[in-house]
């Protein structure tokens, strides 16, 4: 039964990466595709430029498979990819652009992860911090919504020299970009820079207007003009994040379920009532006593 329901969930996740293939990135140069993700690679710096994928909710609820660990070398790069080699005691991590944990519904898709192309040198304080933070807000958001189609990437502005033998560029920032298409679409892109941080995730969203400067390329160009106008040139929180107030929301809305000011009220009134309650007790008690000592 598990062998049909990862059969039927690896068709679905197939059909579902066809049909997303339409929203590559532009300029969509030196591409490579593998199985659920395709990138294009900068030969020049050793690492894509950006991944693209589908990620659904069934793909994250039939998560579970091992992961491998085993970087190797993208045989589908033309010029080839870097090496993992590239990586030993340079004091950066091998970071996935498309995670491994969004990859494990099958062992393809967990092997295809670990593709060097897929990868970019980050600070491992980034990589296992806010970095693997945004991955995992990643998943949430796509069971939440059922279908996100996500672009990843390195900043090459700003880089920290360079790594290993093939000189692989360290990248000073990494960007990620959301997009919801339903009904009412929705996007969300974040730039961090290349090292530790404590701030909220929220702290990094920027419009993707914006985002396109920093890169050069142009995100969901295949969308109605009307539309990419409107989700693209502004940073809209609400929707993503918990408790952000849309546009027109009232603070009702936001927290239907928050204790109105009458509660609190009650909790104080019935705390006075329970102190005199015990004063009155004390007082009868200390006049009994009183009275059992004049007989």
């Amino acid at each position: 039964m598990k062998c049909r329901l990862r059969i039927i969930l690896l068709v679905l996740g197939i059909q579902q990466y066809s049909f997303a293939t339409s929203y590559l990135p532009i300029p969509a140069k030196d591409l490579v595709q593998h199985s659920y993700y395709t990138l294009s690679y900068n030969e020049k710096y050793e690492q894509a430029n950006w991944v693209y994928y589908v990620l659904t909710d069934s793909m994250v609820i039939a998560g579970g498979q091992e992961r491998t660990n085993k970087f190797k070398v993208d045989e589908l790069v033309p010029t080839g990819s870097a090496k993992s080699s590239d990586y030993t005691k340079s004091g950066y991590d091998r970071g996935h652009l498309c995670p491994a944990a969004d990859m494990d519904f099958n062992r393809t898709a967990m092997e295809e992860s670990f593709l060097m192309s897929n990868v970019s040198p980050q600070t491992p304080d980034f990589n296992r911090g806010i970095w693997k933070d945004l991955e995992t807000q990643v998943r949430n958001w796509a069971k939440q919504k059922h279908k996100l189609y996500v672009v990843t990437g390195p900043v090459f502005s700003d880089s920290n020299g360079t790594i290993g033998h093939d000189n692989v560029l360290v990248p000073g920032y990494f960007y990620k970009v959301l997009y919801d298409d339903t009904t009412h679409p929705e996007i969300i892109a974040f730039v961090l820079p290349n090292r530790k941080s404590e701030r909220p995730l929220s702290d990094f969203a920027i419009s993707v207007d914006e985002l396109e400067k920093i890169t050069g390329f142009d995100f969901f160009s295949q969308l109605p003009d009307n539309i990419e106008d409107k989700i693209e040139s502004k940073v809209e929180l609400a929707g993503w994040f918990a408790g952000v107030q849309a546009p027109g929301q009232t603070a009702t809305q936001i927290n239907p379920n928050a204790k109105p000011e009458k509660a609190a009220n009650s909790d104080y009134n019935f705390y006075l009532v329970l102190i005199l309650v015990l004063f009155i007790v004390v007082i009868l008690i200390s006049l009994r006593g009183i009275g059992k000592r004049k007989r």
